[in-house]
């Protein structure tokens, strides 16, 4: 473990290995960076390649496992990020897809899944992704010192942080990489952000993630040895994933039959089962939906349900798996928003076609209640340091989530705009992961 002795932060003790690569690596829920340290303290920012030929500094964090057959016999393959979505689009069916691997780190009722007939641990999968990803990087494990992230709190109710930061480090070990050491992910932030200081401070950093929002209170001295002591931490199991399933709340569910009725045995109409409709948080829960139970359930509803073609759309979404293409466009939307007062959402699938204009106005609505919950978590980051938002010198906000109008403004409204900054979108935590692991 990283000592906190006395709320100091000190790298853990451990014989060095000399001609170790350092790096730092966000492992998140939803998008992977990786940050190289060179010697002279100047960082580089890993470009995936991506299946259009492209590159991108993230990569999703997706696994795709599935079988080919050589020889007469079947052979393991495996894919990450772009790439493990282009080979689950390929062959829907024979294909897992493995995602949001982090969201289950603390949850201890989750110990291994099958695949294949073989029953595989939470950590050999994360470490199977870790080894594909870093070889998509062109580094070896075996070579690297790797500082990694973790959130103040797991996501999951009845999280385990313990467990989740134990399990993570077991994933790394398992992945082959040389040393480990772990950092909160929202004081790597302000490991990155303390390089454009020139005097103490103290900082309060808010991370956001796909699916966890973090912050901490740090005092940074870029001119004292020790330069970062944390005083505060909070974290709050919502972000940019709960942004987009309001908006698929709200615009999408009633295309889907949400707001249907149907009858049993001619009886007094009943609402259209509300959980298959939940199961829409998150894109990747739509495939855990496409079993025979399931769509023969949704099949029987609509049989007496008031609008049966919204059902059908419902059917055809799960069973053709067009959940990250729904996602995707929805994503697309919130992003508009952040700059626009309205923004159109366009999907389409054999027998619906979505046209709808999304107001900023209507999507602040909302996320209210997810606002105050993010403002319920800078209250505790502050009341754990025993600071009050006058005695804060500066603010820093990195994740995609930040740069949501309505998150910029609740911190605006509490620190002034003159304090609040926004650091890179995606890479700022691995940044500062590298730069502290150096």
């Amino acid at each position: 473990m990283d000592s906190m002795a006395g709320g100091l932060y000190f790298p853990p003790v451990m014989t060095s290995i000399p001609n170790l690569t350092r790096i730092g690596i966000d492992f998140g829920t939803t998008n992977s960076v990786i940050v190289i340290a060179r010697p002279d303290r100047t960082i580089q920012t890993i470009r995936f390649p991506t299946p259009d030929g492209d590159t991108s500094e993230t990569c999703r964090t997706l696994l795709a496992l599935w079988q080919e057959l050589e020889g007469g016999r079947r052979v393991n393959e495996r894919a990450v990020g772009a790439h493990a979505i282009e080979a689950h689009l390929d062959d829907p069916s024979e294909t897992r897809l493995i995602m949001s691997m982090k969201s289950y780190l603390a949850q201890a009722s989750f110990r291994e899944t099958q695949v294949f007939g073989q029953r595989l641990s939470l950590e050999s999968l994360i470490a199977t992704f870790l080894q594909e990803f870093m070889a998509l990087g062109g580094l070896s494990p075996a070579d690297c010192h790797v500082t990694v992230g973790r959130p103040v709190h797991f996501v999951g109710d009845n999280a385990d942080d313990a467990l989740g930061e134990t399990r993570l480090r077991a994933a790394f070990a398992q992945a082959g990489f040389a040393q480990v050491s772990v950092m909160m992910e929202p004081e790597a932030a302000g490991w990155r952000f303390m390089q454009r200081l020139d005097r103490p401070a103290t900082v309060l950093v808010g991370d956001f993630g796909g699916g966890t929002s973090d912050f901490s209170v740090v005092r940074f001295d870029p001119t004292s040895q020790n330069a970062t002591r944390p005083l505060g931490h909070a974290g709050v199991g919502l972000a940019g994933d709960q942004f987009d399933f309001r908006i698929i709340d709200n615009v999408v569910a009633p295309f889907l039959g949400r707001d249907c009725t149907f009858r049993i045995m001619g009886g007094e109409p009943l609402p259209v089962p509300i959980e298959w409709y939940h199961a829409l948080a998150r894109w990747h829960r739509l495939s855990l939906m496409r079993t025979p139970r399931i769509l023969n359930e949704i099949a029987d509803v609509t049989r007496t349900v008031s609008e049966p073609d919204k059902l059908k759309n419902l059917i055809e979404l799960i069973r053709e798996q067009r959940g990250q293409e729904l996602y995707n466009a929805v994503s697309a939307t919130k992003r508009a928003l952040s700059s626009n007062p309205t923004a159109e959402l366009a999907f389409s699938q054999p027998g619906l076609d979505i046209r709808a204009t999304v107001s900023r106005a209507d999507f602040d609505r909302w996320i209210a209640p997810d606002i105050a919950r993010l403002g319920a978590g800078i209250d505790a980051a502050l009341n754990e340091a025993s600071l009050s938002p006058d005695q804060i010198d500066r603010v820093f906000l990195t994740g995609g989530t930040s740069f949501v109008p309505a998150v910029r403004a609740l911190f605006t409204s509490r620190f002034g705009e003159e304090r609040v900054e926004l650091g890179g979108e995606f890479v700022s935590v691995a940044e500062g992961l590298a730069l502290a692991g150096a």
